[in-house]
């Protein structure tokens, strides 16, 4: 689990409802079931309008990225790189065929196959910068829907204040139901702007930290594969593919 994530948000919420204890007021006052459907059924409709079914269910599916990032570890894809580069060099490359099983994406898969199938160099960096790329773009598109969210969502607050004010304006013969129409059009605001900047925007700034890091990996692990293909040193393969992390 990112401890930094689950503290960031923990730290972000327990600030503002401490500041409201400190002033004052109560929990109570913050919860609004009317304002929360205004902004976020308003804010998902808004987000859904502009994406593509699959790209919105793939980013919603990313967000346990924020909790649970996936696995880099730089050290044990250098080391099974020097390991495919010694048996290319004692066994040829066909041998790397039988180690494509045992390795853990499909990223790596296919630059074994394209080593075991005698691919050129340059035509098997072209193969995998084209994975590369796409994967980058479908990843960033998916992350991007939490960055819509963060611009939407104050926008939709100010629409559930004014509707807010509306409902006040159309009572006020009525004292009784002014209180919860202000509410509402206070709490619209809150949490607008409280979910883009709280919630929405900082997870999009994660996911693409996330993707960042994950495509490096992938461009440490293509540049390992062609150097093998070109039939470098283990020792040169290693000391280059350190140099895409510190």
């Amino acid at each position: 689990m990112d401890v930094n994530s689950v503290a960031g948000i923990v730290l972000a919420f327990v600030a503002i409802i401490g500041g409201q204890f400190l002033e004052g007021g109560h929990v109570g006052s913050l919860l609004q079931v009317a304002a929360f459907l205004i902004v976020m059924g308003g804010t998902i409709g808004a987000v859904l309008l502009q994406s593509p079914v699959k790209v919105f269910v793939n980013g919603v599916k990313m967000v346990s990225w924020v909790f649970y990032p996936p696995e880099n570890s730089p050290q044990i894809l250098i080391k099974q790189v020097v390991n495919w580069s010694n048996i290319s060099r004692k066994e040829g490359m066909l041998a790397l065929e039988s180690y494509i099983p045992a390795a853990k994406d499909t990223f790596s898969k296919k630059g074994l196959q394209l080593l075991a199938d005698g691919s050129t160099p340059e035509k098997l960096r072209e193969v995998l910068e084209i994975d590369i790329t796409a994967l980058e773009t479908h990843q960033r598109q998916s992350a991007r829907i939490w960055e819509a969210a963060g611009g939407y969502a104050p926008t939709i607050g100010i629409l559930g204040a004014v509707l807010g004010l509306i409902h006040v304006m159309e009572n006020l013969s009525d004292p009784s139901l002014l209180g919860s129409g202000i509410a509402v059009a206070f709490v619209a605001t809150i949490y607008g702007v409280g979910l883009a900047n709280l919630v929405f925007l900082p997870i999009s700034n994660k996911l693409k930290n996330i993707i960042g890091e994950h495509v490096v990996m992938q461009e440490m692990l293509m540049d390992g594969f062609v150097a093998i293909a070109n039939g470098e040193n283990p020792r040169l393969i290693e000391s280059r593919l350190k140099g895409y992390y510190i």
